[in-house]
């Protein structure tokens, strides 16, 4: 396993985890305040090809627009409330751009993880243009941001358009070829729901030269075993109740 890991072990999960509307910048900064220096945040396209931050295919949960957000341009999406369904306090707040988010991460000298989240059958683009954003706003960056996916034909996007970056598969079950198909995607992370690590998994994996994250940990036990365990990362809404420190 590589010694150079430049990221912290705890991760705020799409910015504050559920204390501020997700993926904003809005998450970050109360991320930021509760001392988070990394967060995992979601990226897609818009129907003109900008990188903004949603989980979702569909706009309904997080804010007030209607149907599939990549299927709209950025000047539509930029119109809408991102913050108002999450509590008054919040409401009005933009849906954020990639190139925000990376603006916001490197002036407060915090680290990212871009998970590639494409809109159905956009995921080799979505995964290119991600990576391409990616190394443009983090050229000459000491710490890039770590590209990770569940889609494989995301990850391959990014490989090919800047092998450079770090890159991290992620699972929700341990399906057959896992490990394989990291290898061949050259991913340093394996990103696993954190059921799915035991000790005979942290070891095949780690003696694979892979790093070891796990999401949505908000439990104290749960995260003392990933760390009796020997895992690297732990990703968390409960940037309330973990100090990273």
């Amino acid at each position: 396993m590589s010694a150079a890991w430049p990221y912290p072990r705890w991760v705020a999960h799409r910015g504050a985890g559920k204390l501020a509307p997700e993926n904003t910048l809005a998450a970050f900064r109360l991320g930021a305040r509760h001392g988070y220096r990394m967060f995992e945040c979601d990226a897609k396209l818009s129907a003109d090809g900008v990188v903004f931050l949603m989980h979702d295919a569909t706009l309904e949960r997080t804010t007030s627009g209607r149907g599939t957000g990549g299927e709209l341009p950025w000047g539509t999406l930029a119109q809408l409330d991102a913050g108002g369904w999450h509590s008054r306090a919040y409401a009005g707040e933009p849906l954020c751009t990639l190139e925000n988010a990376a603006r916001f991460c490197l002036a407060n000298g915090c680290h990212l993880n871009i998970e590639i989240k494409p809109t159905p059958g956009l995921e080799q683009l979505t995964g290119e243009v991600v990576a391409r954003e990616a190394a443009r706003l983090w050229a000459g960056s000491e710490v890039p941001p770590l590209l990770t996916s569940f889609r494989p034909e995301s990850l391959a996007g990014a490989q090919a358009t800047a092998e450079h970056l770090p890159r991290g598969l992620l699972l929700d079950t341990l399906w057959k070829g896992w490990l394989e198909t990291a290898l061949t995607l050259g991913c340093t992370a394996i990103v696993c729901n954190h059921e799915l690590w035991e000790p005979s998994t942290v070891t095949q994996a780690q003696s694979a030269g892979f790093r070891t994250l796990s999401y949505t940990v908000n439990d104290e036990w749960a995260a003392q075993r990933l760390i009796d365990l020997g895992t690297d990362g732990i990703i968390t809404d409960r940037v309330d109740l973990f100090s990273p420190a």
